[in-house]
């Protein structure tokens, strides 16, 4: 997708994930409890069914219900997913806690890795797992 500048006018190259999920308007609400997301477009048709632009801290991602018509399917409808989510925060403690009290299904505890990294995984209510962390010391 490509998003004007408002500034020069000149299109700028985003890569944005759209989650499909069931329950798109309870998927919304679970983002921002758990992770504060903040809504910055959404489209609502009149069977309750969403497309939404949310943003994390200025991390943005998609959502949409699911629809089998636009060969569009949640992990709950195929068993599962291929892509985990990577949310670097400066407190991964705290934003995995939340999660997890907003409904999340903890995965594997937060905790320091050989490789560097503090991350814990988490799985969300809508079957979308997420791997909460940052770098530690100088590794990026």
């Amino acid at each position: 997708m490509n998003i004007e500048s408002k500034t020069t006018g000149h299109t700028k190259t985003e890569l944005g994930p759209m989650l499909s999920v069931r329950r798109g308007a309870s998927a919304i609400d679970f983002y921002k409890r758990a992770f504060g997301a903040e809504e910055l477009f959404r489209v609502e048709d009149e069977g309750g069914e969403v497309v939404a632009r949310l943003s994390v801290d200025g991390a943005q991602f998609w959502l949409a219900d699911e629809s089998p018509s636009h060969a569009n399917f949640s992990p709950e409808t195929l068993g599962g997913g291929s892509v985990r989510m990577v949310l670097t925060v400066a407190d991964p403690d705290t934003v995995f806690e939340r999660a997890v009290s907003a409904g999340a299904t903890v995965i594997s505890p937060v905790s320091d890795q050989p490789y560097g990294w503090r991350v814990g995984r988490i799985v969300d209510p809508f079957g979308h797992h997420w791997e909460i962390g940052k770098p530690l010391g100088d590794c990026s």
